[in-house]
């Protein structure tokens, strides 16, 4: 099979690749280049895609033997992923960037080129399993990252390669080290990949500028003002520039956001549980959507909570009304589906939270029958 190794310049992507090659595939290394100006030089976790990455992938792919290329991709990715990024941030959201580049990057533009060219699949050294098609859970809870991957449809599934995702992350070092990769100790990247300096709202700012507001407890009682909806997320309880906690002595957490008044409301931590998740942009990994409601585990933040819960598609997208109150639920992030039957481990589908209830219902004790695909 020819498969297209993705290879950022990493530990993980450098093993993925030569798997793909001890598999017996005929595997090509490409490495994306997704800004227009790289820095030079990573500074240890912070950032990814610079100058000295692409030089890591390339050396990986000389050690491995394999033809090595650089593809940019910077415009598609500042329209897709920066862009989606900054005006969800604007209109009080919540976005996961690594979501959105997986399905209009590294798994859409990508793989559309890499099939036109005549590739297979396109493996990626993710922490997944795929599975006769179907996306699990990584062996690796720590590093799993199925969260991000869940908007992959059926088709871009099946074009999809995971050969990291059955190896617990120190396996895979030992394992570089061995192949005589130089990237076996190199640090991960935490931080968002084209904010290198770690400081979103300094980014947020410049892009979107000064928009003031007012932050307001839960009685609408005025407690101070903001310079912008964009430096806060639900659930936020720290940076809220308050001058001191509750009457009750409790801190205080982002409760609500409101684009277009401006107002960012805060409350206690009883305020932010939530037992129905709404999501558009529905995404079923199986290619076939449930007749009627399901039951399953619902995760709305990558390495968050889970909660039982029971999920059913609409004209709109999914409604899922959760068993149990999850909180910290924000709009612009995605809910998850896993199959509760497989211990939470088989990815069913996704959706993008565009709003939330706070109301207890009838689901939270009944079960209804499993018409899960």
């Amino acid at each position: 099979m020819r498969v297209l190794a993705a290879m950022s310049g990493g530990v993980d992507s450098a093993v993925a690749a030569a798997r793909a090659v001890a598999a017996g595939h005929d595997v090509v290394g490409v490495h994306l280049a997704l800004s227009a100006s790289p820095g030079t030089l990573r500074t240890g976790s912070r950032g990814c895609c610079s100058k000295e990455d692409a030089g890591d992938a390339r050396r990986a792919a000389d050690m491995l033997g394999i033809p090595f290329y650089v593809w940019d991709f910077a415009d598609r990715f500042k329209e897709d992923v920066i862009d989606d990024f900054v005006a969800a941030y604007a209109a009080g959201e919540t976005p996961n960037p690594c979501l959105r580049c997986n399905e209009k990057i590294k798994f859409s533009a990508l793989a559309d080129r890499a099939v036109a060219l005549g590739f297979d699949a396109v493996a990626t050294g993710h922490y997944a399993r795929l599975e006769d098609g179907v996306l699990r859970r990584a062996v690796d809870a720590d590093k799993d990252q199925s969260y991000v991957l869940a908007v992959l449809t059926a088709e871009q599934l099946s074009r999809a390669m995971f050969p990291i995702g059955d190896t617990p992350k120190p396996q895979i070092r030992e394992e570089a080290a061995e192949r005589g990769l130089a990237v076996a100790d190199k640090p991960d990247s935490h931080d968002i990949c084209f904010i290198p300096s770690g400081d979103t709202q300094a980014f947020l700012g410049a892009k979107i500028g000064i928009r003031p507001g007012a932050l307001l407890d839960a009685d609408g009682t005025k407690l101070g003002d903001h310079k912008g909806v964009h430096e806060f997320t639900i659930g936020q309880r720290k940076g809220l520039g308050l001058p001191g906690p509750a009457a009750d002595g409790k801190p205080r957490y982002v409760t609500g956001i409101d684009p277009d008044s401006g107002d960012v409301h805060v409350g206690s931590a009883k305020d932010l549980e939530v037992w129905t998740v709404l999501a558009d942009r529905a995404i079923w990994t199986s290619g076939v959507t449930p007749g009627g409601p399901i039951e399953c585990v619902a995760q709305v933040r990558a390495h968050g909570g889970t909660a039982p819960a029971v999920a059913e598609a609409t004209a709109d997208g999914l409604v899922v009304r959760l068993r149990e109150p999850l909180t910290g639920v924000a709009r612009g992030q995605a809910v998850v589906l896993y199959r509760p039957d497989t211990a939470g481990d088989e990815v069913l589908g996704s959706g993008t939270i565009s709003g939330t209830e706070r109301e207890p219902h009838s689901y939270a004790t009944e079960l209804v029958a499993d018409t899960a695909q």
